[in-house]
């Protein structure tokens, strides 16, 4: 299958990359720069040049794919603004690459968030929120898998807090790196929340299995650790780092503060089931031991 791939440089995305490559695929890369470009082409795909923001790039790279997987977003959660626009070019991203896919019966496939279910942990059948800070991204995914009654073959990988990999990466990589430069291992409340998370190479090989298996309209979970609680993964830092660890006001975190502060475990137990989906690489807590002092 030729994948027409967004975010293929970043942390996930060049995982899930090397997963298609590896598995007989062919990748056409959007690449915003010259560096993304050249990372994308030596890993051993190809590339079509353009930022999320250029729906006629988008289209284009998808009219030329057999499947889309959408991986880019801008990550800047500096302010709730911030947020708010990256969440607006990703939704009218999102849109231009259904749109394109209509009736064509061929897979697009997005990433998203696990929900949070209060008491317990969240399942593939709970809703994604579709109000708050990010609640933008909850109706866009929404919209992509409706796009299952127009001849679109949508589905959403949902992603945990933390996807990571040699120590980096997600809620457990922003803790590492406020606390590198507060000198304080920090969590916020008690830090007995719980928080999710994956390991990218085996959140790669959940992207490939939905793009190829995947029925129209649902949504999967790569959640290889349930919930491990934040003032673990907080020790775990402090001791890499030689830092005091500590409880630390929630708006230490900006607009992510209230978030940081939820307790939001998540299972994959249909996920494994259904697709055969079985996580192999290191936990959460054993791969914060590759963090650099």
């Amino acid at each position: 299958m030729r994948v027409f791939i967004t975010g293929g440089t970043g942390l996930i995305g060049s995982a899930v990359v090397a997963e298609l490559l590896g598995n007989g695929h062919t990748v056409l890369a959007l690449a915003r720069s010259d560096a993304s470009a050249l990372a994308a082409e030596q890993a051993g795909a190809e590339t079509i040049r353009g930022g999320l923001g250029d729906l006629d790039v988008l289209r284009a790279g998808a009219a030329q794919a057999d499947g889309v997987i959408h991986l880019a977003f801008s990550n800047d959660f500096s302010s709730a603004e911030a947020v708010a626009r990256s969440v607006a070019e990703e939704g009218a991203a999102l849109a231009a690459l259904g749109q394109e896919l209509v009736g064509s019966d061929r897979p697009l496939v997005t990433a998203s968030g696990t929900p949070y279910a209060p008491g317990r942990a969240s399942t593939e059948s709970d809703p994604v929120p579709t109000d708050g800070l990010v609640g933008g991204r909850g109706r866009s995914v929404t919209a992509v898998l409706d796009l299952a009654s127009r001849g679109v073959r949508s589905t959403a990988v949902r992603l945990p807090r933390t996807v990571h990999n040699e120590g980096t990466g997600g809620f457990a990589g922003l803790l590492t790196n406020i606390a590198r430069s507060s000198g304080v291992s920090g969590y916020p409340g008690d830090g007995t929340q719980r928080w999710p998370a994956v390991h990218a190479l085996d959140a790669a090989v959940l992207f490939r299995l939905a793009l190829e298996q995947a029925p129209a309209g649902t949504a999967w979970h790569a959640v290889a650790d349930e919930g491990d609680q934040v003032r673990d993964i907080a020790a775990v830092i402090g001791r890499r780092l030689g830092l005091p660890v500590q409880s630390v006001p929630a708006e230490t975190y900006g607009p992510l503060g209230q978030i940081f502060a939820t307790d939001q475990p998540s299972s994959s137990a249909h996920t494994r089931q259904a697709l055969g989906w079985t996580p192999k690489h290191p936990s959460l807590l054993a791969d914060l031991e590759n963090i650099q002092p």
